[in-house]
């Protein structure tokens, strides 16, 4: 009963702004004011406003919420453990322990920065690597003067 009292006023006000709008000649204005304001009364003549307001104030119906936000936390919190790799039945990864190269590299801060397969040319899309015997030759050490001097005035 107070929804359709609130929905019918609701709609009353807005039709009042409709025939300001009409009166200062905004008549595209007007028109969409009132279709506005005839949405309200539209809903409780068709039954939606005694419907929602039904299912509102029943402590079964937030209890189908509370449920449906619960399985939705635990569809996410298996997702989440899914792309960590930790897949059903799955026991987590063993930690490798560093060798004795690494422990040693740990204590300087140059050394280990840059993985020796980071460093090796690239060959390109589609090219194939080639046998050890058909490789060029290295270049030679006189290439990357500059960039040694370029570290060394930087002291690295």
């Amino acid at each position: 009963m107070l929804a359709e009292t609130i929905c019918s006023a609701v709609s009353a006000a807005g039709l009042g702004i409709a025939a300001v709008a009409a009166y200062r000649k905004r008549f595209l204005a007007a028109t969409r004011i009132t279709a506005y304001a005839l949405v309200p009364v539209a809903l409780v003549l068709t039954g939606v406003v005694e419907w929602v307001s039904g299912m509102v104030f029943k402590p079964a119906v937030w209890a189908g919420f509370g449920l449906l936000g619960l399985s939705w936390v635990l569809f996410m919190t298996t997702r989440a453990i899914e792309r960590r790799g930790l897949g059903a039945g799955e026991k987590p990864a063993k930690a490798v322990k560093p060798s004795k190269a690494a422990k040693a590299a740990e204590g300087s801060p140059g050394q280990g920065a840059v993985a020796p397969s980071a460093s090796a040319p690239s060959l390109g899309r589609g090219a194939r690597p080639q046998p050890e015997s058909r490789q060029a030759p290295a270049a030679p050490a006189d290439d990357f003067s500059d960039i040694e001097a370029i570290l060394k005035k930087h002291g690295i």
